[in-house]
């Protein structure tokens, strides 16, 4: 059996130890499109604070690891799959036949069409190359305009800050994170990160990036004003790498989309990661929901079933914790609820601590929190369990701070009962 494997990220390397472990003779090609040894994005952070080298971000070590796991690692980038000759062409021309095919390709970067956006001085944060990029103009003292505050972009504000750079961060939304939290949190987030010395603009954008010939570049704001920067930095969100699928016939609305073992409607086609859509069981829809996490889960899926080994993906919720300047928040659900439902709020602005519940009937499913660090778990355990409160949704709706207590009394009864019953 030939196995290809576009996409040389987490999910990528996941699915092919996962399918080398269960099928030891078959042909597996992990095909990556960038010159390192596949890595991690998410350690890049990391690696701009300084906490570790370029090694550190590597997914594996060892520089035999892949050869002992006989992988064939290619350099390329997928061009075109033809469904009907099971084959993929990539840029250099060449072809490669599969029986069974991964679509882990992760996402790129979404570039807005600001004017001097593709020149010096600008870049994402999303590769290697990139950091090491930002890492030369990143020094103490240097001016630095961050675009975006999502939640890449405060992982990435994170890092610049340790850095001892002049921050300054522009949003569209009319708060930080406006795609995971609900304005009360996102003005909690942006305050706080405004006591650190960070200056936060909401509601702007930037209109033009200038240059005059030096180093310093001049960015327009909507706002009418016109800052100095000596690095400018794009964190606007990003799109599934799906370009190449067009006109193939897999079927793609966001992402990829799947079925519960993260096969796409050709058979033997399969996706995960950052460019696969699956099934959220809490929103009832399916999402992309790119997380390393999610990602891992779905990789080990779809590989089992590219093997033979029938499993299902238990579904996906989304999941966000975020550590902003050392304000840590968390999302989880459908955070801004769901026409008909209830909710409750608690916020103590002094202490530093937001929660907001999100319910459909007596199940909790949705949620934002701010300074909750202790429920973090409980949250995401009755979110996803879908777990029914009974008496103890009201309860919930008197005062919210009461989580543990209905975790206890629900989802840990609900289990135990369930053993028993075994």
């Amino acid at each position: 059996m030939n196995h290809v494997i576009l996409g040389a990220g987490p999910a990528g390397i996941i699915a092919a130890e996962t399918l080398r472990k269960h099928a030891p003779l078959d042909s597996i090609v992990v095909v990556g499109d960038e010159p390192e040894a596949p890595y991690s994005r998410m350690a890049i952070p990391y690696l701009l604070i300084g906490n570790i080298g370029e090694e550190g971000t590597h997914l594996r070590h060892g520089a035999d690891h892949y050869d002992k796991q006989c992988l064939v690692m290619k350099r390329g980038r997928a061009t075109q799959v033809d469904t009907q000759a099971r084959t993929v062409t990539l840029d250099d021309g060449s072809v490669l036949p599969f029986d069974r095919l991964l679509i882990a390709t992760g996402s790129s970067p979404a570039t807005p069409p600001i004017p001097g956006i593709q020149g010096p001085g600008v870049h994402s944060c999303w590769t290697l190359a990139d950091a090491r990029e930002i890492m030369k103009l990143a020094k103490p003292g240097a001016r630095v305009l961050q675009m975006g505050a999502g939640f890449i972009g405060c992982i990435i504000m994170e890092a610049l800050a340790n850095r001892g750079v002049q921050l300054s961060v522009v949003e569209m939304g009319d708060r930080m994170v406006p795609r995971m939290m609900g304005p009360t949190a996102g003005t909690m987030i942006k305050q706080w990160c405004e006591t650190k010395g960070v200056r936060v603009f909401t509601g702007a954008r930037v209109e033009a990036i200038e240059r005059d010939g030096s180093p310093v570049l001049k960015v327009r704001l909507s706002t009418g004003g016109t800052m100095e920067a000596d690095l400018v930095i794009s964190a606007t969100g990003v799109r599934p790498n799906i370009g190449f699928l067009e006109h193939s016939g897999v079927r793609c609305l966001v992402g990829v989309l799947t079925d519960e073992h993260l096969q796409t409607n050709v058979p033997g086609i399969y996706a995960a990661g950052d460019c696969a859509e699956a099934f959220d069981k809490v929103s009832g829809t399916t999402i992309v929901s790119a997380i390393q996490p999610n990602a891992a889960e779905q990789a080990r899926v779809a590989a089992l079933n590219m093997v033979g080994r029938v499993t299902s993906l238990r579904g996906v919720t989304q999941i966000n914790v975020l550590d902003t300047l050392g304000l840590v928040s968390a999302s989880f659900g459908k955070w801004d609820g769901v026409p008909g439902g209830q909710h409750v709020e608690a916020t103590d602005t002094a202490a530093g601590r937001h929660l907001s519940l999100q319910f459909d009937g007596d199940r909790l499913i949705g949620c934002n929190s701010i300074g909750w660090t202790e429920h973090v778990g409980v949250m995401r355990g009755l979110v996803e369990g879908q777990v029914p409160l009974g008496e103890w949704k009201d309860k919930l709706l008197h005062d919210p701070t009461k989580l543990m207590a209905a975790y206890l009394a629900t989802a840990q009864a609900q289990s135990a009962h369930s053993l028993v019953k075994a």
